[in-house]
């Protein structure tokens, strides 16, 4: 389902992970395992395949030492 900017939500949480996964200077590897799901997995999220459900996502954001707050604070997630 797209919204009205036209981008997928799942491409959206995708693109903020990838930014602060990169911030963190994390390698997809390190953030799977951080998180405890695999890297494969985050591979797919980061493209926006995955449908991520809210527990690993929370797992995620967890391991990318945010807050939901600030994971949901950024460009992305204002239009």
């Amino acid at each position: 389902m797209l919204d009205l900017t036209g981008m997928d939500i799942k491409l959206k949480v995708g693109q903020r992970i990838r930014e602060l996964r990169k911030e963190l200077e994390l390698s997809q590897e390190a953030l799977a395992y951080k998180a405890e799901v695999d890297r494969t997995y985050v591979t797919d999220v980061e493209n926006g395949r995955r449908n991520v459900s809210v527990e690993i996502l929370e797992r995620l954001i967890k391991a990318l030492e945010v807050s939901i707050a600030e994971f949901f604070n950024s460009k992305e997630f204002k239009k």
